[in-house]
C-alpha cells in the first residue's frame, strides 16, 4: 500500500444495482439491425468486412445480459489498489501497486483507446512480485487517461498528450517516484514517447509498441519488410481509420450513442479488438470475452464513450514533428498491430534504441492477448532500458 498524502486518496468504485440491473434492461430491449451481406462461413476473418457480424454481436450481448459478472472486476480493481489524485484541476483515477522487493524499479503503464486500465490488470502481479526472484521487479502505476474510466472528463479543451505527458511527471512525484521507467501502446505510447523526450530528467527510459519516426521520410534504402510495413500502415490510415476521424473531427455526434446505448457501444469496441487483433476469425480466440466485457462496461458505467473519443479531437496526428528521444527507448513491433515504423524511421526520432523485437505473433492489445510474452519482452526491453542508462 503506498503512502497517501494529503494530494492522493484512496479510491473504490461501486456500481449500483440498478445502474446494472438497466444495463441488463437496455441490452434486451436494444433495436438491432439486420444482418450483413458479407455472407461467409465461419473461420473467415472476411466475416468481419462490414463491422461486427450480427451473430456475434448477439452472443456477446446475450452472455453479457445473462452471464457476465461486473463484480468481479471492481474487486480486482481494489485489489490491485485504486486511488484518485486531482491534477491541473483535473481529478486522475489510478491503481498503484508497490512490489515487495527493495530493488523494484517505477514503471508508469499507460493505456489508449478503446481499452483502458483493463489493457493491464492481467499482468500487474507479474510485474511486481515475479514468481522467478531473478526476474526484475517493479513499482507499477497505471493513470486512466483524462476523459477515460474513474478519471474526470475534462469541461475544456486543452487536455492533449503533450498535457497528459506533464500530469503524469507530476502524478509520479507526488508518489514519491522522480525518476522512472515509461511503456504504452497506442495512445500510451504516444504519451510514452513525449515522456522521454520532454521529461528526460524524470523518465529513465522508455519501452513503447508505438514508434513513430518524424513525418516526410523517404523509403529509399528501407528493406522489403520495413517498406512493407509502411505500405500496410498508410493503408490504415487510407481506408481503415474512419474510426479515428470520426472521434477526430466529431466526437460529440458519435458520443451520444456510445453514452446512449450499450449495444452500439460495445459494436464500437469490439470492431476494434477484432480487427487490430492477431486472430483469424474473432478477438476471442486469444483474449476472453470478460475481460473485454470489463473494457466495454466501465466505458458503460462511467459514461465515457464521448469524452475518450476527445483524446483524438485533443491529439490526433499531433506529435511534434521536432521532438526527439534522447533515453535510451526499447521498441516492440507486434506482427498484426495496426501501425509498423520502420527501423531507420525510428531511429531519427529514437536516438538511443537500445532493444528492437518484431515478436511472431501478437496485435495491438498484447498484454491482452499474450500477457506472459508481454510480460517477458517488457521485462527484458527495460533491463535494457537501465543497462544503457546506467
Amino acid at each position: 500500500m503506498p503512502t497517501l498524502t494529503s494530494d492522493v486518496h484512496a479510491f473504490e468504485a461501486r456500481a449500483t444495482d440498478a445502474e446494472l440491473e438497466d444495463l441488463r434492461a437496455r441490452l434486451a430491449a436494444a433495436r438491432l439491425p439486420e444482418t450483413e451481406t458479407v455472407h461467409r462461413r465461419a473461420p473467415d476473418p472476411r466475416r468481419w468486412d462490414q463491422g461486427v457480424p450480427l451473430a456475434d454481436l448477439l452472443d456477446v450481448v446475450h452472455y453479457w445480459r445473462t452471464g457476465y459478472d461486473w463484480r468481479s472486476f471492481e474487486d480486482r480493481l481494489d485489489r490491485i489498489g485504486q486511488f484518485r489524485t486531482t491534477i491541473d484541476e483535473l481529478g486522475i483515477h489510478f491503481l498503484h501497486r508497490r512490489s515487495a522487493r527493495t530493488d523494484a524499479t517505477p514503471l508508469l503503464l499507460t493505456h489508449g483507446w478503446p481499452d483502458s486500465v483493463v489493457r493491464f490488470i492481467d499482468v500487474v502481479d507479474e510485474l511486481t512480485d515475479p514468481e522467478d526472484a531473478a526476474a526484475p521487479a517493479f513499482h507499477v502505476v497505471i493513470p486512466s487517461l483524462p476523459g477515460f474510466g474513474y478519471s474526470d472528463k475534462p469541461n475544456t479543451t486543452g487536455w492533449g498528450t503533450e498535457k497528459i505527458a506533464a500530469a503524469w511527471v507530476e502524478l509520479m512525484r507526488r508518489l514519491g517516484y522522480g525518476e522512472f521507467l515509461a511503456h504504452g501502446g497506442d495512445w500510451g505510447g504516444n504519451i510514452t514517447t513525449i515522456l522521454g523526450g520532454r521529461f528526460p530528467e524524470h523518465v529513465l527510459g522508455i519501452h513503447t509498441l508505438f514508434a513513430q519516426g518524424p513525418p516526410g521520410l523517404p523509403t529509399e534504402g528501407l528493406t522489403t519488410i520495413e517498406r512493407g510495413w509502411a505500405e500496410e500502415t498508410h493503408d490504415f490510415w487510407q481506408h481503415r481509420a474512419a474510426y479515428a476521424k470520426q472521434q477526430a473531427a466529431r466526437p460529440q455526434t458519435i458520443g451520444y450513442s456510445l453514452v446512449d446505448s450499450p449495444v452500439g457501444l460495445l459494436a464500437w469496441i469490439l470492431d476494434k479488438f477484432a480487427e487490430w487483433s492477431d486472430t483469424e476469425d474473432s478477438p476471442f480466440e486469444t483474449m476472453s470475452r470478460d475481460r473485454i466485457l470489463d473494457d466495454v462496461t466501465l466505458y458503460w458505467l462511467t459514461r465515457s464513450g464521448a469524452s475518450a473519443a476527445r483524446i483524438y479531437y485533443e491529439s490526433h496526428d499531433s506529435l511534434d514533428p521536432e521532438l526527439r528521444v534522447d533515453v535510451p527507448a526499447a521498441i516492440t513491433g507486434y506482427p498484426r498491430d495496426v501501425e509498423k515504423c520502420p527501423r531507420p524511421w525510428a531511429r531519427e526520432r529514437y536516438r538511443q534504441i537500445v532493444r528492437w523485437k518484431t515478436p511472431e505473433s501478437g496485435g495491438h492489445f498484447p498484454s491482452l492477448e499474450v500477457p506472459g510474452y508481454f510480460v517477458e519482452d517488457l521485462r527484458e526491453g527495460l533491463a535494457a532500458v537501465l543497462a544503457a542508462h546506467r
